[in-house]
């Protein structure tokens, strides 16, 4: 599911992104202006904070990346539309108003993917199923 030609996207601290290229599309990234590294040594852990990090990549376009939005950004951008978020056996479902009735998402997995499926609804970039409005 995409929001990207939907929303626009202001990068800020504790974003979230990934690059869609196959050698790293499985690393998450965090937006801050400081990387703290957590290094165990001996069964106990310590935090070193450093400035830069060295790496082959040194940056990339935000274009070039997909923003993966937080629950609250979420939640945000379904604005007096959100009704309620609730829990079920297999997951999440957001509750968003519509014209004239309520719409229901599908049952996900994970909370934030439940509150982007009714974006794409409030947004008018997902047509809802027999199921899904009450």
């Amino acid at each position: 599911m995409r929001l990207a030609p939907h929303v626009t996207w202001m990068p800020a601290n504790g974003d979230m992104f990934f690059i869609p290229r196959p050698e790293i599309r499985d690393s998450v990234f965090i937006i801050s202006d400081m990387v703290v590294e957590l290094v165990v040594s001996g069964g106990e852990s310590r935090f070193h904070f450093n400035g830069t990090v060295e790496w082959a990549l040194d940056s990339v376009e935000s274009d070039g990346v997909v923003w993966l939005p937080r629950e609250d950004q979420l939640r945000e951008m379904l604005g007096d539309y959100f009704l309620s978020l609730d829990s079920s056996a297999g997951g999440f479902v957001v509750t968003v108003s519509g014209p004239g009735k309520a719409y229901h998402t599908e049952t996900e997995l994970d909370a934030a993917d439940a509150y982007a499926r009714a974006a794409l609804y409030v947004l008018g970039a997902e047509k809802p199923s027999a199921l899904s409005t009450s």
